[in-house]
C-alpha cells in the first residue's frame, strides 16, 4: 500500500480542506510550533524517544526499532480509542511528523486501513517550516506598510486595535510576541512562543492582507522581549512612510498606570526588571526608581522612566532606524481614552 502524499505549498493553500490536521510528532516538538489548527498525536512521546535513542546507541538500532515499535503502536491505540470512534467515514486528516516519515507514516497507515482518507505532509515539519522561511522573505515587499511611531505611552498599541475595529488591516507585532517590547514588557502570566512559533504565527498573519490596501504596524525594534523580527520585514518598517502619535506626558502617564497596572500589586517584580537599567542609567538612579516604587510612588517611577530614559532614547533611534521619520505625519491625541482611539482610527482607516 502506498500512502497519499502532498507536498508542503499545496498542503498550506488547501489547508482549510481537511477534517483535521495531526502533528505526530512528540509534546515538545508540537510546542515549539506547529502547522495552523494542528493538534497533537505523538506517535512517540519525549521521553519515549530519549528511550529509544539510548537503546539505538547502546544496544542496536535493530532492537530500537522493535522496541520503538511497541511504542508507537500502543500511541496509536490510544489516539484511536480517545479521538476516532464517534467520527464518520468522510473524515479527511492531515498527517505530518518532523520529514513525513516513520512516524507520521505509522499513524496514517492505521487511519487509511480504517477507511479514512489520509494525507501525508511529503517533507513533514520540516518543509512547511522551509516554505514559511521562503514567504516570509518576500510577503512584506508586497504589503504598504504605515508605520505607526510615538514616544513610550502615547498610545501606539492602542490605536493599533481601535484600527483593527475600525476595519483596517493592522499587524500588531507585540500581540504576536506577546511582549511590550521593553524592559518592563512581559505580560503577567503569559510566555512568549518560541522564535519558530513566532515567525509561524507573523507569517499567518501576512498572508491574511490584501496588497491594495494599508496595513498599519508599530515601529519596533530588531527584537521583541527574546524574539526577532525576520529581517525582510525589518527593512521594509524601517523604510516605510511613518505615523508620528503625540500625547502629552501626563496623558501617556495614566495610560501606561493602566497599561502596568500589575506592576502596584507585585512591586518587587517591577523593582526587579529595573535592574536591568542600571548599566545604562546607572546604579543611583534605580535604586532612587526603586525606593519610590517601594513607597508606593509608582506615577512618579512612571514620569522618571520616561524623562531619564525612554524620552532621550527616542528621538535617536527613529532617526537612525527609520528612513521616513524625519517627514512623519503627525497624529495629536490629547490622551488615550477609547473615543479619542477611535476618533483617530476612523480618520486613518478613511
Amino acid at each position: 500500500m502506498s500512502l497519499r502524499r502532498i507536498a508542503a505549498p499545496d498542503a498550506i493553500e488547501r489547508l482549510a480542506e481537511f477534517s483535521a490536521v495531526i502533528d505526530a510528532r512528540s509534546e515538545s516538538e508540537f510546542a515549539e510550533d506547529r502547522l495552523p489548527g494542528a493538534v497533537n498525536w505523538p506517535s512517540l512521546t519525549d521521553a519515549e524517544r530519549i528511550v529509544v535513542g539510548t537503546q539505538y546507541r547502546h544496544e542496536s538500532p535493530f532492537a530500537a526499532r522493535k522496541q520503538g515499535a511497541v511504542l508507537v503502536a500502543r500511541n496509536i491505540a490510544r489516539h484511536i480509542e480517545r479521538e476516532v470512534q464517534a467520527l464518520e467515514r468522510d473524515w479527511r486528516p492531515l498527517v505530518y511528523c518532523w520529514r513525513g516519515g516513520q512516524r507520521s507514516g505509522a499513524l496514517a497507515t492505521v487511519l487509511d486501513q480504517i477507511g479514512f482518507s489520509v494525507q501525508v505532509l511529503e517533507g513533514g515539519y520540516r518543509d512547511f517550516r522551509r516554505a514559511v522561511i521562503a514567504d516570509i522573505e518576500t510577503r512584506p515587499g508586497a504589503l504598504d506598510l504605515r508605520v505607526v511611531c510615538g514616544r513610550t505611552g502615547s498610545g501606539k498599541s492602542r490605536l493599533l486595535q481601535a484600527l483593527r475595529e475600525a476595519g483596517a488591516q493592522v499587524l500588531d507585532l507585540e500581540a504576536l510576541a506577546c511582549h511590550r517590547g521593553s524592559v518592563l514588557g512581559p505580560m503577567p502570566g503569559v510566555a512568549q512562543p518560541s522564535q519558530k512559533g513566532f515567525e509561524t504565527a507573523l507569517w499567518q498573519a501576512l498572508r491574511a492582507f490584501g496588497g491594495q490596501r494599508p496595513v498599519f504596524v508599530e515601529g519596533e525594534s530588531r527584537t521583541i522581549g527574546r524574539l526577532r523580527v525576520p529581517e525582510p520585514l525589518l527593512e521594509r518598517l524601517r523604510a516605510a512612510p511613518v505615523l508620528h502619535l503625540e500625547m502629552p506626558l501626563e496623558a501617556r502617564v495614566a495610560l501606561l498606570m493602566e497599561d502596568y497596572a500589575h506592576f502596584v500589586d507585585d512591586v518587587d517584580s517591577l523593582c526587579s526588571r529595573l535592574l536591568a537599567l542600571r548599566e545604562l542609567r546607572g546604579a543611583a538612579t534605580v535604586e532612587r526608581w526603586q525606593i519610590a516604587a517601594r513607597a508606593g510612588d509608582i506615577a512618579d517611577v512612571v514620569r522618571g522612566l520616561l524623562a531619564e530614559h525612554y524620552d532621550p532614547i527616542y528621538e535617536r533611534s527613529m532617526q537612525r532606524n527609520f528612513a521616513g521619520f524625519a517627514d512623519a505625519v503627525p497624529l495629536a491625541l490629547a490622551d488615550g481614552s477609547p473615543a479619542v482611539l477611535a476618533a483617530a482610527a476612523r480618520q486613518l482607516a478613511g
